[in-house]
């Protein structure tokens, strides 16, 4: 018997069968879903986000000064040891640490006994040679004239006047003697050679001092006004000097503005400097040259060893100045983003040669005219597009912002 259903055709006509007519309905059906879902999908995709607005500047050239800074160590106009000249025990103390003192004022006295007796003894020996010079006198005005009435030989008188030379050479030498007795005496008495505050006193009264000691008594320094020491490269040497008119370094000099000094805590000294003494030739080790700085000191604030920077300002002409705050370095570069014309921004590279305030100074990478985004640089991309915002108050306050 064959496997295969036979249906009657009768059956099929009685009861409307139509499975391919279903079929194609089917199909249809499933196709108008699809359609439906797939126009619902796209009802539902977000939009694109609209370009950002951000603040932008034109690029202008204008005379600027920039300002560089470099490293100083500040000095008092004199800074002297306090060393004794003599050897001796130190009796007292006369002044404390950080005293300020006056010139001439004692500081230090070493035992003077010892020096006293020198003295003594030395004045001693001259008046033996005064005496001596005396008796080969009184030998001479006896001989003399006996020599002219030929009683005795002219020799015996040329050996007095001989003797006598001797007497007055040994004064000379004994009145040297003396004076030097004197001087060492003096010395045990140590005074100060200028104006000054003193510095530590690491000698202690009774302490055995010498001046072959290889620690000073103390140090004095004068601060009066101070000098503030800094160090130009050979590059930035250069510069300076054809920052300015003249044609030696001395012309230069004197056409230099004044300088400002920042001290460590970063606050400007209220008292500006002027250059006065760069230094003969550079330092075959540094490679640099230094330069120093003159800066009065009134109230006396500033003090030796104290550290800080110096600001050398730079004037330019026609400079183009960019704020900081829109660049973004990578990779030890600087870039900004400029716009075009269809507000289109491209990330391009700049050369920074200084600094003005917030301000770069740039020499190449935009020129006048050229537009730059100001802020909201981070999440830039090469060829975004943006909306610029042209607002004159938005753009000063930006540019102003400390």
């Amino acid at each position: 018997m064959n496997s295969e259903t036979i249906i009657p055709k009768s059956i099929i006509s009685n009861t409307n069968f139509k499975p391919i007519a279903t079929m194609k309905k089917i199909s249809f059906l499933s196709l108008m879903a699809v359609f439906i879902i797939s126009c619902a999908d796209k009802s539902q995709a977000p939009a694109a986000a609209p370009a950002p607005l951000l603040p932008v500047m034109a690029v202008t050239a204008s005379n600027t000064t920039t300002d560089d800074e470099y490293p100083a160590a500040l000095q008092g106009a004199v800074d002297v040891e306090i060393r004794p000249q003599v050897s001796g025990n130190l009796d007292r103390v006369l002044v404390d640490e950080g005293a300020y003192v006056t010139k001439g004022q004692s500081l230090f006295k070493i035992n003077e006994r010892p020096f006293r007796e020198q003295l003594n003894n030395a004045l001693a020996s001259l008046h033996a040679a005064e005496a001596a010079y005396i008796n080969a006198q009184l030998e001479v005005d006896k001989l003399t004239p006996l020599v002219q009435n030929k009683v005795v030989s002219d020799y015996q008188l040329k050996s007095a006047k001989a003797s006598q030379k001797i007497a007055a050479a040994n004064i000379e030498q004994a009145k040297a003697i003396a004076a030097s007795a004197k001087i060492n005496l003096g010395y045990t008495t140590i005074t100060a050679p200028v104006n000054g505050y003193i510095g530590r006193l690491p000698k202690k009264q009774g302490s055995l001092v010498s001046a072959t000691d290889v620690e000073a008594l103390t140090t004095l320094s004068d601060v009066h006004e101070v000098y503030a020491y800094f160090s130009l490269g050979e590059t930035d040497f250069i510069k300076f000097k054809s920052q300015y008119a003249g044609n030696s370094i001395g012309d230069k000099i004197k056409n230099l503005p004044p300088v400002t000094l920042i001290l460590a805590d970063n606050n400007a000294y209220p008292q500006t400097g002027k250059i006065d003494m760069v230094d003969g030739q550079f330092d075959k080790t540094t490679g640099a040259i230094t330069v120093r700085a003159t800066f009065p000191n009134p109230y006396r604030t500033l003090r030796s060893g104290n550290t800080g920077k110096i600001r050398l300002g730079l004037q330019h002409d026609d400079a183009i100045l960019i704020p900081q705050s829109a660049t973004v370095e990578m990779q030890d570069k600087v870039f900004v983003f400029t716009v075009s014309k269809d507000n289109k921004v491209t990330k391009m590279p700049i050369t920074v040669v200084g600094k003005s305030g917030t301000n770069y100074l740039i020499k190449d990478g935009v020129k006048t005219g050229d537009q730059i985004v100001l802020s909201g640089i981070d999440k830039l991309q090469e060829g975004q597009l943006i909306q610029p915002e042209k607002s004159a108050a938005k753009i000063a306050q930006i540019t102003n912002k400390k």
